[in-house]
């Protein structure tokens, strides 16, 4: 690679990462507590949903299902639209199964396993020392790491945002707002998936639905 290749590479890099936003120092009292609790609910649950994934090249949008099972077992169902093509995960505690086969894609297309879990609304952070929870009002953000690189903001309890930090900018997030739309975004990439639900309601599951 020519020294031009190499200066012109270094300058995307560093375009991209100033693109990434900065987090912000936590604001707040201090506080002592457990974090909130957000296993999924007791019992079996359907929650059917639209999606639209944008990135540089592509723009694709279809339907999905979750199939969850409290306290922390969720089916993932992605069908293109049209009927071109179809995609699923199996989230069970720290581990994500998908088909023997699709590894590259998922890859590629897939978020990393705690963004996938607060897309459903379950905080599942990697154990790392050093935590710290402030209080704003009714607004609960933790920052976990040392140096920080997750932080975590709950609205009376329920998890409302999940941020991947690394070097103080905010790599990837997921936001989830009251009217139940969810939007997961890499900077970098500048992929983005949105997520909005239209129905959800309790179900049966059979044990196979577990190994996709």
């Amino acid at each position: 690679m020519s020294l031009r290749s190499l200066s012109a590479c270094a300058v995307a890099a560093f375009g991209v990462a100033a693109c990434a936003p900065r987090v912000r120092p936590l604001t707040g009292n201090r506080v002592v507590r457990a974090l909130p609790a957000t296993s999924l609910e007791r019992g079996h649950r359907l929650i059917v949903f639209k999606w639209i994934l944008e990135d540089r090249d592509s723009h694709t949008r279809g339907e999905g299902a979750v199939r969850q099972a409290g306290p922390d077992s969720a089916r993932l169902d992605f069908f293109l639209g049209g009927g071109l093509g179809s995609g699923a995960a199996a989230l069970i505690r720290d581990e994500l199964r998908i088909p023997v086969g699709a590894e590259k894609v998922a890859g590629i297309f897939m978020p990393p396993l705690p963004m996938l879990w607060a897309i459903v609304g379950r905080a599942a952070p990697p154990a790392l020392p050093d935590t710290v929870l402030r209080m704003d009002g009714d607004t609960l953000r933790v920052d976990i790491g040392r140096p920080m690189s997750w932080r975590l903001t709950f609205a009376r309890d329920t998890l409302r945002r999940v941020e991947h930090v690394d070097g103080k900018r905010v790599v990837e997030w997921v936001s989830r707002y009251a009217d139940g739309r969810v939007r997961y975004r890499h900077q970098s990439t500048r992929r983005q998936l949105d997520v909005t639900i239209t129905k959800s309601e309790p179900t049966k599951l059979d044990a196979t639905i577990w190994n996709p």
